[in-house]
C-alpha cells in the first residue's frame, strides 16, 4: 500500500497507541468519502484488526485498514492539524473532491 503518515500524524498516532493501547495495538482506521473536506474518519486504537480489516505497517505504526478505506487512501498522505479551526487528522489524496455546490446543489 502506499501511504504517507506525516511526522506530525505519526506524533498523535504513537500518542493515541501509547495512551489507549496494549502491546501488539494497531490503529483503526476507517475513511469514507466527505463531500468538500474530501474524506471523513473513525479512528480507534484496537488490540487486534476487526471483521475485513487488513494490517498495514507505514512508518513503524500498525493500521488496520478495511477495504474502501484502502481504496480511498491508496497514495494519499495523511497529516495532523492542530488549530482554532480543526484539530484532527488530514487526508492528502490526488483525487479530486467535488463540492455540492459545485454541481448547483446546496451545499
Amino acid at each position: 500500500m502506499n501511504l504517507t503518515i506525516t511526522p506530525k500524524a505519526q506524533k498523535f498516532i504513537r500518542f493515541m497507541l501509547l495512551a489507549d493501547g496494549g502491546p501488539g495495538a494497531g490503529f483503526r482506521l476507517a475513511v469514507t468519502p466527505g463531500g468538500c473536506s474530501g474524506l471523513n474518519s473513525d479512528i480507534a486504537v484496537q488490540a487486534t484488526p476487526g471483521e475485513g480489516e487488513a494490517v498495514f505497517e507505514v512508518a513503524g505504526i500498525k493500521l488496520f485498514l478495511n477495504a474502501e478505506s484502502r481504496i480511498l487512501l491508496e497514495g494519499a498522505t495523511i497529516d495532523f492539524t492542530d488549530s482554532t479551526a480543526k484539530t484532527g487528522l488530514v487526508f492528502i489524496t490526488a483525487k479530486p473532491t467535488v463540492c455540492g455546490s459545485a454541481l448547483g446543489l446546496p451545499a
